[in-house]
């Protein structure tokens, strides 16, 4: 499986680095507009990610924001491959989750700190991993 973490702080991105090593290649992104162009690319090239944990706080473009162009991206690519975007992030309000699940299509929401068990149980849940 190809991950890609998108966080700005270093700690958590290695974190999650550290979770992810046993279950997928990970690439990493410290703000939003590099993760766009890292998923944009990899949509084009016809390898795209199946995993995606996205922060919404971040530098250059938020979250959120990324979220919406990464799924355009997708709309432009294969019709039958449709990533699942994990948000993790440490905004827990309705209004966060709301954009992201309603307006953004995100796939799912995990509020920081991230757990690994949680983590995993999305991943078998959405059948990333058996």
């Amino acid at each position: 499986m190809r991950c890609l973490i998108v966080e700005d702080v270093d700690f958590e991105r290695e974190m999650m680095e550290f979770f992810l090593a046993d279950y997928a290649v990970t690439e990493t992104a410290c703000n939003g507009e590099d993760a766009v162009e890292l998923f944009t690319r990899a949509v084009a090239e016809g390898r795209p990610y199946q995993l995606v944990c996205l922060d919404i706080l971040m530098p250059k473009m938020s979250g959120q924001a990324a979220l919406k162009k990464m799924r355009q991206a997708e709309a432009a690519g294969d019709p039958a491959h449709k990533a699942v975007i994990i948000m993790t992030t440490a905004m827990n309000s309705r209004e966060d989750m709301e954009e992201a699940l309603w307006q953004g299509d995100c796939t799912d929401y995990l509020v920081k700190p991230i757990i690994l068990a949680d983590l995993v149980a999305l991943m078998r849940k959405y059948k990333l991993i058996s």
